[in-house]
């Protein structure tokens, strides 16, 4: 139906503010990726897919018995990989709910539990915890939860941002309510995975990780650092700064200045 008076309704002009958002968001997005082309490709890597599909998929051998903990409703393991290889896939969440939600069959067990006090039967051959540790209030209860599951000789394989990287820190001080709507508002996408949970990151720096490991015989295999994050692409300046900052905090913080990280231990015979 037409509108008399002529006027934009509300709903249409604030149709038209979240486009031209949107447009803005993109060209800055566009203008911050060409400017981050002019540094080493080793601070451009983007450590969530790195370990997505280059560090964890190599771990995941046939008929393994395999722990997704924090997976969820998106367990990290797809029902045709499982199927091919022929896994035994037990899930741990907080929430029951996020595990049913997951697809049908991919878990073999479901388990809910909090991980920070969780104890686990010690029969996983391969242990997953992908953007996990930063959701729990107790970072080295979650690690030892973490060893308790692995069997000695298998592995674990942990990805997760850290404690001082800039959108943890914004992530600690900012109202839960604001910082979500930013969020899903400058990248809808983010709703889709654990961004829109709480963060804490407890216990959550590269070398708090490395020290609780240890003290629960789980063996540095490998440690890959990452230098990236999306967050702050959406606005040309903010990138800028983000970078500079970056920079001049690796020179004091070294590794634990990374703005994610990627592990994988191996539990001691």
């Amino acid at each position: 139906m037409s509108n008399p008076s002529g006027r934009r309704s509300p709903n249409g002009t604030g149709g038209e503010a979240v486009s031209i958002m949107r447009k803005f968001v993109r060209a800055n997005v566009v203008i911050s990726e060409f400017l981050d082309r002019a540094l080493p490709r080793r601070l451009r890597i983007d450590g969530n897919r790195t370990f997505a599909t280059e560090i964890a998929p190599p771990l995941l051998t046939s008929n393994a018995r395999v722990y997704d903990l924090g997976g969820g409703a998106r367990p990290f393991v797809s029902l045709s990989e499982k199927r091919r290889l022929g896994l035994f896939v037990v899930g741990l969440d907080l929430d029951a709910e996020e595990l049913s939600k997951a697809p049908r069959g991919i878990y073999d067990e479901e388990i809910e539990a909090d991980l920070t006090s969780f104890r686990g039967r010690g029969d996983a051959d391969v242990v997953i915890c992908q953007a996990t540790l930063e959701h729990v209030r107790d970072g080295e209860g979650a690690l030892r939860g973490i060893a308790s599951c692995v069997r000695p000789g298998g592995v674990v394989a942990i990805f997760s941002p850290s404690r001082n990287a800039v959108f943890a820190r914004l992530n600690r001080v900012l109202p839960e309510g604001m910082k979500r709507r930013l969020l899903f508002a400058i990248y809808p996408e983010k709703g889709m995975g654990h961004d829109g949970f709480p963060a804490f990151y407890d216990q959550c720096l590269p070398s708090d990780v490395e020290t609780i490991a240890k003290r629960n015989d789980l063996e540095l295999v490998e440690r890959r650092l990452f230098w990236k994050s999306s967050y702050f692409y959406f606005f040309v300046p903010a990138f800028l700064a983000w970078r500079i900052w970056l920079g001049v905090s690796a020179l004091f913080l070294r590794k634990d200045a990374a703005e994610t990280y990627a592990y994988v231990f191996r539990r001691k015979q």
